[in-house]
């Protein structure tokens, strides 16, 4: 019972179901005012007819009077008023041939002599209010000598129109409600309930999609019926089957962007610095920016290529593979930037892409670390590795040059230089220039190596980095 008073109530408030009451209820209310019209004059004439007869009496009265017997004006006249004083009759007025007035009694009819001539047959008229009729027949239908007009009281005719066209209106409201709200339930039930269940879906699959559910809670459509709405409600669930289909199907395909996009992104943040990739996504063009002060490392390992001719190449790679991966490991730590790998040298640089204030601090302790992280390696003929680290300091540019094979590389003399200081340095020792000097000498140990002779730079002083002095900050 409360489903039915829910889905009453549920077409009382639709716009549609409001709609088409609206339109049945007023088509049936113009037909009806169509018949009506009509049948409204109709009565009309009916009433003024049924009045008409009490004239028509008593004028047949007087002629049966005048046919039996030649009468003369003054019996006419008497006729005449003793009709009028014992019928409803209201008033009337003789006329003679020549219409002349003879005589009236009581109300004077409106209609004249002028109004009909002799020889016409009978004429009415109703007067503007509606109230009085008056029946006039010429002289060649009483006596050949009088003619005579009559009063009638048409009080009524109004009162009776109002009550037929009262007793119409109520009957075509009954009719119109009756076949309205039948019209609403017949149409609640096979067109507007299912109709606004429709609707009711529709907003569930939106917010079903909205939460990515697959199944959700419909309304029960009757896709069974054979007609276009049921083949709109099959359309319906078939297309939200498709659409849910097709956003699975583009949420898989996202994420198997997203995850590809996600490995490409990885692998060219181990290629390139963030800030590098981030210029190239914004301007695939030549980047190169310069510095005026980096700290440059390179690092070799002490006769590697005699190591590799005792090693597999697969045994080979994959130790270089773990000792640089520790070092990459420390230039995390210390914040410096790794540039590349060369064969058995390694090279990182501290106060790029990003300025670094204690840049130079950063590399010599990742020399340090570099020279403790080597002890846990051994070569295949038990031997320790051995170290050659040198650094320098100074202005260089840095960039990526080319259009394929991105590489983050620097150029200038003070990677030149930084070169030099690995490549002449010793075993197991980390050389620097005057510049690195005269940064660390208050905090780091330093042994002064002396004037070495340095290829396309001539003489120049060098030092051995030891340690860090005691008590100073660790960077």
């Amino acid at each position: 019972m409360s489903r039915q008073l829910s889905t009453l109530l549920g077409l009382c408030k639709a716009r549609l179901s409001w709609q088409i009451t609206a339109w049945v209820f007023l088509s049936i209310v113009a037909i009806e005012v169509i018949i009506f019209i009509p049948s409204y004059y109709r009565r009309e004439r009916e009433l003024l007819q049924q009045l008409g007869e009490v004239a028509v009496a008593t004028v047949t009265s007087l002629k049966r009077a005048t046919m039996q017997q030649e009468v003369s004006t003054s019996e006419v006249i008497d006729k005449v008023k003793f009709l009028t004083e014992n019928t409803e009759i209201l008033g009337a007025a003789v006329y003679d041939r020549q219409g002349q007035p003879v005589a009236t009694f009581g109300e004077v009819p409106e209609l004249g002599y002028p109004n009909f001539q002799a020889g016409q047959q009978e004429v009415r008229q109703l007067n503007a209010a509606g109230t009085r009729l008056d029946v006039a027949w010429p002289a060649a239908m009483i006596d050949n000598q009088h003619a005579l007009i009559l009063r009638v009281d048409a009080t009524s005719v109004p009162r009776e129109l109002m009550a037929f066209a009262g007793r119409i209106t109520g009957l075509v409201v009954i009719i119109s409600l009756v076949v309205t709200l039948t019209t609403m339930v017949v149409l609640g039930v096979i067109v507007i309930t299912p109709i606004l269940r429709l609707r009711d879906n529709l907003i569930l699959a939106g917010e079903a999609l909205n939460r990515d559910e697959y199944m959700a809670h419909f309304h029960t459509l009757p896709t069974h019926r054979r007609d276009e709405l049921g083949e709109v409600m099959v359309a319906f669930e078939q297309m939200y089957q498709r659409v849910w289909t097709e956003i699975q199907s583009r949420k898989a395909s996202e994420a198997a962007l997203r995850l590809e996009q996600e490995k490409s992104e990885r692998l060219l943040l181990n290629i390139l610095p963030a800030t590098i990739v981030a210029q190239l996504k914004e301007s695939p063009q030549t980047i190169a920016q310069r510095f005026e002060e980096a700290t440059i490392l390179f690092a070799d390992l002490v006769d590697f290529s005699g190591l590799a001719s005792q090693m597999s190449p697969t045994d080979l790679v994959d130790l270089l593979n773990q000792i640089f991966s520790t070092f990459d490991q420390l230039a995390e730590k210390h914040g410096l930037e790794k540039i590349k790998t060369i064969g058995d040298a390694y090279m990182a640089v501290g106060g790029l892409p990003l300025p670094q204030a204690n840049h130079t601090e950063a590399v010599a302790d990742m020399a340090l670390d570099m020279q403790q992280a080597i002890g846990q390696f051994q070569r295949t003929d038990g031997q320790p590795f051995h170290l050659r680290i040198g650094i320098n300091t100074g202005p260089v540019v840095a960039g990526v040059i080319g259009i394929k094979k991105f590489i983050y590389d620097l150029w200038g003399d003070a990677v030149n230089v930084a070169s030099r200081m690995e490549s002449q340095g010793r075993v197991n020792s980390i050389q620097v220039t005057q510049a690195v000097y005269d940064r660390l000498q208050s905090t780091y140990v330093f042994e002064e190596r002396g004037m070495i002779q340095v290829k396309g730079r001539g003489d120049m002083m060098t030092y051995f980095l030891k340690g860090k002095q005691h008590g100073a900050e660790v960077c």
